[in-house]
């Protein structure tokens, strides 16, 4: 299961739990409102507990519909893992991590 929540007092996007083949389709789902009602779309990975390749195409996909809204995006405390397989990806330079 993924959890989405925009912190009003970070003014981040909190993910938290999976970003798997199982719940990205969801995520989609999930950001296309949220991310409507937002300025700056800052995602907060930290509380990601386990991905896959799906979750990193899910960040990708998250990258065009900020671009289609005009809207920067940025990725702070990518998990290890996940930031792992973004570099033997070739992502990692792709992705806008801070």
């Amino acid at each position: 299961m993924m959890n989405l929540i925009f912190d009003e007092v970070a003014k981040r996007i909190l993910v938290s739990g999976e970003l798997t083949f199982d719940t990205a389709a969801n995520g989609i789902d999930m950001t296309e409102e949220l991310f409507t009602d937002i300025a700056v779309l800052d995602v907060d990975l930290s509380e990601v507990t386990r991905s896959d390749s799906a979750g990193l195409a899910l960040l990708i996909e998250w990258m065009r519909q900020a671009e289609k809204l005009n809207k920067p995006i940025r990725y702070f405390n990518m998990p290890t893992q996940m930031l792992a397989m973004a570099e033997a990806s070739g992502l990692e330079e792709l992705l806008p991590l801070q």
